[in-house]
């Protein structure tokens, strides 16, 4: 059975490359998961669309009878269901699954505050104020990183997906060359050629739009 991925059918340039499907195309590469990706319109969120996505935001899935959203629920409904996303054993899948919270829960708030102030006209005591956090964030997140090839497991997980996608959106914004073991670390899991294909499909996808 074929995974259907939803996506918008286009973004804002300063978001290509970046939209949240690309968590799950990257998933779906990692292990061998088929799957398509189907758009949905940004400007004009139909009811269907909204009675699915109450919050009127992407990606969704559509997996046989199960129909999903949120970046975060998907990885660990895959994870569930393949073993190249999150271990068996129980430590490590537990391991695994804390530092998808950890992504999600500690690193992206942060991250996201600083990314929407720095793109947000006339925010720059805001900027100020969250620049300490982000790197404190960062910083606490280093040590972890310096004894270890990947974030949980020993190996790779979808862990790794959400972590390495909270600190691309630090590149992005010029704020990660202080951290040359989260740059090293992030240089490790996007040349992965799982990511790779992803962001290519992601980068494909709304050139068409354009």
């Amino acid at each position: 059975m074929t995974l259907v991925i939803t996506t918008f059918d286009w973004v804002p340039e300063i978001s290509v490359g970046y939209v949240r499907d690309i968590r799950i195309r990257w998933a779906c590469e990692e292990a061998g998961i088929p799957y398509h990706v189907e758009s949905t319109s940004v400007r004009d969120k139909t009811l269907p669309f909204i009675l699915r996505q109450p919050f009127g935001q992407v990606p969704m899935i559509d997996d046989g009878d199960i129909s999903l959203f949120e970046s975060g629920a998907i990885l660990l409904y895959l994870g569930d269901r393949h073993e190249a996303l999150m271990p068996r054993d129980p430590a490590q899948r537990a391991e695994t699954q804390q530092w998808m919270v950890a992504g999600l829960n500690t690193l992206e708030p942060v991250i996201m505050a600083y990314f929407i102030a720095t793109i947000s006209d006339g925010n720059a005591t805001a900027v100020s104020l969250l620049e300490p956090r982000l790197h404190e964030r960062l910083r606490q997140l280093t040590p972890i990183i310096a004894k270890r090839d990947f974030i949980a497991a020993g190996r790779f997980t979808a862990a790794d997906i959400l972590i390495a996608e909270e600190l691309r959106l630090v590149e992005h914004m010029d704020e990660l060359a202080p951290h040359p073991v989260l740059a090293d670390y992030l240089e490790r899991m996007t040349t992965r050629p799982a990511f790779q294909r992803a962001l290519s499909a992601q980068l494909a996808h709304y050139a068409e739009a354009a």
